[in-house]
């Protein structure tokens, strides 16, 4: 089919038979008519189960992260928890990167332990560290989010990929931040790549939705609820069950912003990076991530894994209070959570979006603001932020 562009353009987007649209009409039915009993037309039957919309952008999904099979789901979190549910057991253990985002940080903390598994945080930066929590605990699953959501962490996929098959485990990757434009991790060595289409896949502030796509081949090697024992079987048994599906118009949004993604992040990126970079150049401010600096530690890990740097940057400014006054007082950047919007958006990630972390070793730092830059002007972008740093320092400094 060709390469990343074309693929987007063109996978899931067959011209409609009957009227010649170039793009497929949006099935809305939730049901489906069958000429005998229990023999489906073309295999659907009923909405929960299969929609050709939501099929069109599976396959989309699947064809741009270069994995077997992709389900779409009406979260990124509804597909977190559908592919945890489907690859652990009670009993089991799951390592992570602890610099995750506040809902998966619950997810791990709160609702596995209920269900009688295990979870365990580290730094995933520390190599060390990552390698003995792997060999001590045995888990199942070793969960990575690179970028990491708010601190801008990289963790080598390939090397991690390496240490959790030597013991038998699944390697999950949040690829949100980075978006399959830019990181491809199951070529990586990853076997189940996760999303927020909320984010830069949706593109533009209306979609909330997830997604999930599995690596070729992937087994669960033991019993499970699916007769076929595939992976990707398994999650789309445990998604069918408890109804974590999106709705038709969702799929078709999230298709959309497909087709435009490389194009949004790659110019996004690039003004991310100068932003980053000027920020560098503030007296106010302390500290500057982003893995597209040649300072930060990620950024040899970052330049060979990743074809760009991302839309997100995170800086710190040594004081809660002027972090926040920042965040308060921009007028392009909206104070908004969310992030991969066209629309540039800023936040404090300790009060808005990782609250659940406060009081834990994850905790986000107090002086910490997160942006994430959209496609206008950079020029204009800079100087908002400058005069918002200003206005802060000069009420707060």
């Amino acid at each position: 089919m060709g390469e990343f562009a074309t693929r987007a353009v063109h996978v899931g987007q067959s011209h409609d038979p009957v009227t010649g649209a170039v793009v497929p009409p949006v099935t809305f039915a939730s049901t489906y008519v069958m000429d005998e009993v229990g023999v489906p037309r073309a295999g659907y039957d009923y909405s929960r189960s299969g929609n050709p919309t939501r099929s069109d952008y599976e396959a989309a999904l699947a064809s741009l992260e270069e994995g077997e099979r992709a389900l779409a789901f009406p979260s990124g979190l509804s597909a977190e928890d559908t592919v945890l549910r489907a690859l652990t057991r009670a009993g089991d253990s799951v390592v992570y990167s602890q610099d995750v985002y506040g809902g998966t940080f619950r997810l791990f903390n709160v609702l596995l332990p209920a269900e009688g598994k295990h979870a365990v945080g580290l730094d995933a930066t520390d190599s060390g560290e990552l390698r003995a929590a792997i060999f001590g605990n045995k888990p199942r699953v070793v969960w990575l989010e690179t970028p990491s959501n708010p601190l801008l962490d990289v963790i080598d996929i390939a090397a991690t990929a390496e240490l959790a098959h030597s013991v038998g485990a699944f390697l999950v990757v949040d690829n949100t931040f980075a978006t399959p434009a830019q990181q491809l991790p199951l070529k990586l060595g990853a076997d189940v790549v996760v999303h927020s289409t909320t984010k830069s896949i949706g593109g533009h502030a209306d979609l909330v939705g997830g997604a999930a796509v599995f690596a070729a081949g992937l087994e669960l090697g033991r019993a499970g609820v699916s007769e076929t024992g595939a992976v990707p079987d398994e999650a789309y048994w445990w998604q069918n069950a408890t109804g974590a599906v999106p709705g038709p118009f969702d799929c078709w949004l999230g298709h959309r912003g497909l087709k435009t993604l490389q194009t949004r992040v790659r110019a996004a990126a690039g003004s991310a990076l100068q932003i980053a970079a000027a920020l560098t150049q503030l007296p106010q401010v302390a500290k500057v991530r982003y893995p597209g600096l040649a300072e930060h530690p990620g950024h040899e890990i970052a330049t060979r894994q990743m074809s760009g740097f991302g839309q997100v940057v995170s800086f710190q400014v040594g004081d809660p209070d002027l972090a926040k006054a920042i965040c308060e007082g921009t007028e392009l950047f909206a104070l908004a959570v969310s992030l991969g919007a066209v629309e540039s958006l800023i936040e404090y990630p300790a009060a808005m979006t990782h609250p659940q972390k406060a009081d834990t070793s994850a905790a986000i730092p107090a002086d910490l603001v997160r942006l994430s830059i959209g496609l206008e002007d950079t020029g204009d972008l800079i100087a908002d932020l400058s005069q918002a740093i200003a206005r802060a320092v000069a009420k707060h400094g």
